[in-house]
């Protein structure tokens, strides 16, 4: 689950990094108000920034600069009318206009090969990472923090002297790089990332002296789904703007579903017999287009609904069902596919293999609709690919 960028900066204040100031506005009434009193501070100009989950906001004219209140109430009202990359711009961020001095990127995220979290640095920040990474693999430095004690300071030296950053800046980095460590830990995080973590100039106020320090300009956090149920308060940061419609669907009716590429539709209860049954449709020569759990114990409604999931996607060309019924009802998963196909828009050939608890009546039922059916999952297998690649021709 991605998260906006104000919230992000709050799970990263709540850990002790440091973070700028700033209000969140969703009107433009609201945008100048938050402006006044960061202009009254002092400062000389305000940033607006869109508050969505894609990238390229500035070239969409998602983020400008302010001189004054009356300015940034209408820059903002400018930035809320945007739909950016196809999603409307809710609220703003109102923070003080920063004087960089540097820029850098600093980023953790979980390496699922090393089973580790892994803190990446770079001199190159401001920039978008995967860029650097695609012409300039080697401005990125890694290092893999420890799996019980975190991100060691040693750890975090060897970032800082790998990107050039030392001398009055090499402590709070260090405190910085941690934090964000800390930060995955703390939220079951797969992804914490801070760019440009920047240096900047600030005024005492009265103008006679300027500091710099190190601080955290942006931030983009990503949750682990499936941790949720730990961290229920995070439940509310989630951007509905920004969720794709099957998986908000997909989520209310408590189906674990992933989109992939192929043309084969599955819909399978429990995720190693989902994952056996994507192998054996690679093995038969066909693509799964989806991963999708349906769970144990699923009714009929379930079923119709995980049905409207793999048929909302035009790629499909054939379906493959195969239940194992324990706690699910071989009986109750043939009334929701028959219920499916009776209102579904779209006629896709579907190959259903059900076994366990009540399969004969689920088979009856079945026969009598007129389905597909099979044995074996095998045999399942080169059917639905049979059927997909009759479509496709």
């Amino acid at each position: 689950m991605k998260i906006q960028e104000a919230d992000a900066k709050s799970l990263l204040l709540a850990q002790g990094l440091p973070v700028p100031a700033w209000d969140v506005a969703r009107t433009a009434a609201d945008a100048r108000a938050a402006a006044t009193r960061i202009l009254a501070d002092g400062n000389d100009k305000v940033v607006v920034k869109a508050q969505v989950l894609v990238g390229g906001r500035g070239k969409a004219g998602g983020v400008r600069l302010a001189g004054s209140a009356d300015e940034a109430e209408a820059v903002a009202a400018a930035i809320l009318a945007l739909t950016i990359k196809g999603i409307p711009v809710r609220k703003v961020l109102v923070a003080p206009a920063a004087d960089i001095a540097r820029e850098y990127y600093l980023g953790a995220i979980l390496d699922r090969a090393s089973r580790r979290i892994v803190v990446m640095a770079s001199a190159e920040g401001g920039v978008e990472i995967e860029e650097v990474a695609r012409v300039r693999p080697e401005a990125i430095h890694r290092v893999a923090a420890h799996p019980h004690l975190g991100l060691l300071d040693w750890q975090a030296r060897q970032l800082a002297f790998g990107i050039g950053l030392g001398g009055p800046f090499l402590r709070d980095f260090v405190s910085i790089a941690r934090g964000l460590v800390a930060t995955m830990v703390a939220y079951d995080a797969d992804l914490v990332e801070v760019n440009p973590l920047a240096i900047v100039r600030e005024s005492d106020g009265t103008g006679a002296a300027t500091t710099e320090r190190l601080v955290c300009l942006d931030a983009k956090i990503t949750l682990d789904d499936s941790a949720l149920p730990r961290h229920p308060e995070l439940e509310a940061l989630r951007d509905p703007d920004s969720e794709d419609p099957a998986d908000a669907e997909a989520r209310a009716m408590g189906i674990a579903f992933i989109h992939l590429d192929g043309s084969i539709g599955c819909m399978v209860n429990g995720a190693g017999l989902a994952m056996t049954t994507m192998d054996l449709v690679k093995r038969a020569g066909g693509e799964p287009a989806n991963f999708l759990d349906i769970g144990g114990g699923a009714r009929s409604d379930k079923v119709a609904a995980a049905m409207r999931l793999i048929l909302a996607d035009p790629k499909v060309r054939a379906i493959l069902v195969n239940i194992f019924g324990g706690i699910t009802r071989g009986d109750e998963v043939a009334r929701g596919l028959i219920e499916a196909r009776a209102v579904q828009e779209r006629d896709v050939p579907m190959v259903v293999r059900i076994v366990g608890t009540n399969a004969e009546e689920a088979g009856r039922l079945l026969t009598e609709a007129r389905f597909e059916t099979a044995a074996s999952l095998d045999e399942a297998a080169a059917k639905a690919v049979a059927a997909a690649a009759a479509v496709g021709s």
